[in-house]
């Protein structure tokens, strides 16, 4: 294992106000910082409150968040790696290869993107995403994706959502399991317990997100829409976890050649397409600092950084859609956590 560089005074210092900054801006109601190292060592920022409306007390590291996008890497990115390792997934193979039977006689462009391109979302898949607008009963939701054309070449780099899509639908298949069984028997190996794909009953530990015109705010049920529409399970989005679950996952994913999704991060460090200049898609993640720091965002105000050369993370949780269009003022926290990452 790397040997891990702890997080200075001063360091800890900027993140404490970064995270108390973006909340007085009213960017999030409150949110929680965890900073950490591969040995165990962790940091708690914390700042505002869960909700106004639902807890109007401080949280901590086991509020339970929706995470979004980090579904890509905390559930659908590490499944592909065990199922890669274990034979049942090709990188380099066409995903029908891996999905039920396409049925009829018509062209199927989507099928022939590989693992490896939906992974690194240079597929050409469509990257607008309207699951509702799908007539699932004329056939399955893979063939729907499967069928639709290309909006760009395959191998070209933009962030598409059906790519997991396809991936959680193609796990599912070769394991014969739902999607959230596969997740939830690899976090409970993880050490993940209070990490799972929504619903989520409604508790005070458990952080709400966006008020929505045509009902209550939702709490405890998937902010995507894509997502809901699919039950709450999704390759993309759908997953609720604390942030002390996350610390636990980045810690063991950093641990290295000691696990083997430590070899498998190794893996997905190796840039796959440029993003635009000093930055670089993997395999899931996001690499930035000459490709030494990995991370990923989620759409409600979540992120995880990772830095496996010193053995450093940084993982973030807030509800910042609570608070509507404001969401993007969360910017400057996740600058500053890249940043001091990216500084060693």
């Amino acid at each position: 294992m790397t040997q891990a560089v702890p997080f200075t005074t001063a360091e800890t210092h900027e993140l404490r106000d970064a995270l108390g900054e973006i909340v007085a801006d009213g960017a999030s109601p409150g949110g929680i910082v965890v900073c950490g190292t591969a040995a165990g060592g962790r940091e708690v920022l914390t700042a505002g409150v869960v909700s106004p409306y639902t807890n109007p007390q401080a949280p901590d590291e086991h509020t339970v968040y929706d995470i979004a996008s980090l579904t890509k890497v905390t559930a659908t990115w590490p499944l592909a790696g065990r199922a890669i390792d274990a034979g049942l997934l090709g990188l380099d193979t066409p995903v029908r290869e891996f999905l039920p039977p396409l049925t009829g006689d018509v062209s199927m462009p989507g099928a022939e993107a590989t693992v490896r391109q939906l992974l690194s979302h240079t597929s050409g898949l469509r990257a607008a995403t309207r699951l509702d607008l799908y007539d699932l009963a004329e056939r399955p939701l893979h063939e729907l994706i499967c069928h639709e054309l290309l909006e760009s070449l395959p191998g070209t780099h933009r962030y598409i959502n059906r790519g997991y899509i396809l991936l959680g639908l193609a796990l599912a298949h070769v394991h014969q399991q739902p999607l959230d069984r596969l997740a939830a028997e690899m976090w409970s190996e993880l050490g993940m317990n209070h990490t799972s794909y929504g619903p989520v009953a409604q508790s005070p530990r458990v952080a709400p997100t966006e008020q929505r015109e045509d009902h209550d705010r939702l709490w405890g049920a998937a902010h995507d829409d894509n997502a809901a529409v699919m039950g709450g399970v999704a390759g993309h989005a759908g997953v609720f976890a604390p942030a002390a679950d996350l610390a636990a996952y980045a810690e063991y994913l950093l641990a290295g050649e000691e696990t083997a999704l430590g070899a498998w991060l190794r893996a997905g460090l190796t840039p796959q397409a440029e993003i635009e200049p000093g930055l670089h898609r993997g395999l899931g993640w996001i690499l930035a600092a000459g490709d030494t720091v990995a991370y990923h965002h989620g759409f409600t105000g979540t992120s995880l950084y990772l830095a496996p050369a010193t053995g450093r993370y940084i993982a973030i949780t807030t509800n910042a859609v609570h608070n509507g269009a404001s969401r993007t003022l969360i910017a400057p926290l996740r600058e500053r956590a890249l940043k001091i990452l990216a500084a060693g």
